[in-house]
């Protein structure tokens, strides 16, 4: 018997007679939170199931496997980085330069750089601004 049947088979007994505990004592919580727990594991095997199912699947059609996608929380860099690598700008260098367009057209004085886009435009008193 391979691993995904046997577990198949003990959680769905073991949902069965928390069930039957159940019906009885519908109000008894733990018997409800032993239910609720049974259904859990048997869903996780349910779902590992039709994983099999889909892998068997795409064997019989000798498809390539699609690659497993990066999940948003392993991409690095900082929120607000506005989907930059590592939060840089791309006109930005790795070495201690300024890029081009702080310093392009400023003798000495300050290279502060400039901020991007539109400034926000006073409120009025309504809480709306003026367009």
């Amino acid at each position: 018997m391979d691993e995904i049947e046997e577990r198949l088979k003990n959680t769905a007994d073991n949902c069965i007679k928390s069930y039957e505990a159940w019906v009885s004592k519908k109000q008894d919580a733990p018997l409800r939170e032993n239910l609720q727990e049974a259904v859990h594991e048997l869903r996780k095997v349910a779902a590992r199931l039709e994983i099999e199912i889909a892998v068997s699947e795409r064997k019989e059609t000798n498809q390539k496997p699609l690659p497993i996608p990066p999940h948003r929380s392993s991409q690095k860099g900082p929120k607000g980085s506005r989907g930059k690598p590592n939060g840089k700008d791309n006109a930005q260098q790795d070495d201690n330069e300024l890029p081009s367009f702080i310093s392009r057209g400023e003798k000495g004085g300050n290279n502060k750089p400039k901020g991007r886009g539109r400034t926000k435009k006073p409120e009025t008193e309504s809480g709306n601004s003026d367009d």
